[in-house]
Order: C-alpha cells, then structure tokens, then sequence
C-alpha cells in the first residue's frame, strides 16, 4: 500500500473522516472483553468465529484491509466493513459501503449511520468495532423557534 504523508490508506486527508463523523460510539472494551473470554476458555472459538457469509463476501468485496492482525488465528490482516443504515438511504439502507463512498454520501444525505465491523476471513472472527453518525445534519436540533405575532 502506497501512502503518502499526511493522507490515510483511505484517502481521506488527516481530520476530513473524522470532521463529519459524530455521535462516535467505539466498541473496543467489548471486543478486549470477548477476547479476554476466548483465551481464558470461557468462550469458545466457535461462538466467536461464526461471521456470516454475506458478511465475509462484503469483506471481500467492500472492505478494507486494516494494519491489525486477527486476534484469534492471527494468519491474516482483518477486513473492515463499513454498513450505512438510515430512512434517508431508503434502499440503500443495510449495504455495505467502501469508506471513500462515505465521504460522498455525507454530502448528499442529511443523516446516516455508519458500523464498522472488523472480519477475518481465515477464521471467521467478526466484531463491532465502531459506530458513527455522518450527513448535513446538524449535531444537535436546533431549539430555536420562528417569532410569531
């Protein structure tokens, strides 16, 4: 992978992802959890590495290859995937998106979520990882009422 300074794997510059991202919720005190489970015993790999195949053909189709190796067979790099969920996506909504559609996307529609999830296609492990909102709307309703007289 060929990056050059001060952009990231996916294109997007340093701040521009995370500019429009809000209402962040980052799931990694689950996965290290799930994972503390997995290797004192208490769970088992096939509770965790049961990814479903239209969420492994996504991964080969949709995802992105992250920097961090599977935790459970650590023979591969994970795939991230990107779902978009929203009434302004209609259609759209459920399918899993490449995260330079992201960026596209927020400039069109008003307000969408976004989950990332984290797949080994080795083993099947697959996690939650993150969830955001993106789109023009704002952060906050705004509370201000028209004057009436």
């Amino acid at each position: 992978m060929n990056v050059q300074a001060g952009q990231r794997p996916d294109g997007e510059s340093p701040g521009e992802g995370t500019r429009q991202r809000r209402a962040v919720v980052d799931y990694a005190l689950q996965r290290r959890a799930r994972l503390a489970e997995v290797y004192a015993g208490r769970a088992s790999l096939h509770d965790v590495c049961d990814a479903h195949p239209y969420l492994l053909r996504a991964a080969a189709f949709h995802g992105q290859l992250s920097d961090v190796s599977c935790p459970v067979c650590r023979k591969e790099q994970l795939s991230e995937v990107h779902y978009v969920y929203g009434d302004a996506l209609k259609a759209m909504s459920g399918q899993a998106k490449a995260p330079r559609e992201l960026a596209d996307m927020a400039q069109r529609l008003r307000e969408f979520t976004v989950y990332v999830v984290e797949v080994c296609r080795s083993c099947r492990w697959n996690h939650l990882t993150m969830s955001f909102v993106m789109g023009q709307g704002s952060a906050r309703p705004s509370r201000r009422r028209a004057a009436t007289e």
